[in-house]
């Protein structure tokens, strides 16, 4: 008897302009194989091309992880080359997400190890239950980060953190990441998914357009120098002026009502 296909690695789901991506793997707590960060690419570039969706949730089925890590058992299979070429296809992914043009909320709701804290960091908001915890153990199995763990750490939370967390490989709960400035916010396990809708209901009644040239803003001015990052700042201020999202959200201030943003 032939076995039963592999049940598809991301889960999609929409709740009016608001797109959940779940990982779904909670056999193997959510681990990142390849094939898993190919499904992820294709759901983020379908959630970024799709005018309906105006902000995008990520998190792990089950109870127990975001995302506990990539996959030990398929890394340990390969050679030097096809180690490099997985590092490459995470690290595509994450500045795939990086740099998606609607908001991200990554909602931690467990383990967020090794590939999965990277998974998260590139998020732009983090979320996470209090009974959640992240870290960087890749030094327990002979490596080092590989989907950009090294990278946006000393970004987020400098250079001691970024050592601790690599050298160390010890998880830390969810209290400490969020006073090293990992996640944005902790709240009780049984108030996740409230809190992050709120959020993400939030930021989809935002004006999109703004949300876009936010993001590109942050995002080009984390790379260059202040000079150029307010340069860059001022052309996507200027160019607003040309939507009528701001001319709506300036009336709506105005006339001391909600604004209705249209994504024009």
């Amino acid at each position: 008897m032939a076995e039963a296909p592999a049940p598809h690695p991301v889960a999609i789901s929409d709740d009016g302009a608001i797109r959940t991506i779940t990982v779904q793997r909670p056999d193997k707590l959510n681990a990142l194989n390849a094939a898993t960060l190919q499904a992820l690419a294709e759901a983020f570039s379908d959630a970024a091309a799709d005018p309906a969706v105006r902000v995008v949730v990520l998190t792990g089925a089950g109870p127990k992880a975001f995302v506990a890590g990539a996959d030990i058992a398929e890394m340990n299979t390969l050679s030097a080359v096809q180690g490099r070429d997985f590092s490459l296809l995470g690290q595509a992914l994450m500045r795939r997400i990086e740099r998606m043009p609607k908001p991200v909320i990554a909602r931690v709701n467990g383990f967020a190890l090794g590939g999965g804290l990277e998974l998260a960091m590139a998020c732009h908001l983090r979320i996470a239950a209090d009974s959640a915890k992240v870290g960087q153990p890749e030094i327990n199995l002979g490596l080092i980060p590989g989907f950009g763990g090294s990278q946006r750490l000393l970004r987020l939370c400098g250079r001691a953190a970024t050592l601790e967390l690599c050298l160390l490989g010890t998880p830390l709960d969810a209290a400490r990441a969020l006073a090293l400035g990992i996640v944005n916010e902790v709240v009780p396990a049984a108030e996740l998914d409230a809190r992050v809708q709120a959020l993400a209901r939030q930021l989809a009644q935002s004006a999109p357009l703004a949300l876009r040239g936010l993001l590109d803003a942050v995002h080009v001015g984390g790379e260059c120098s202040l000079d150029a990052g307010l340069e860059y700042e001022s052309a996507q201020f200027g160019l607003l002026f040309a939507t009528e999202d701001m001319r709506e959200g300036t009336s709506a201030f105005l006339q001391r009502r909600p604004p209705a943003f249209q994504n024009r």
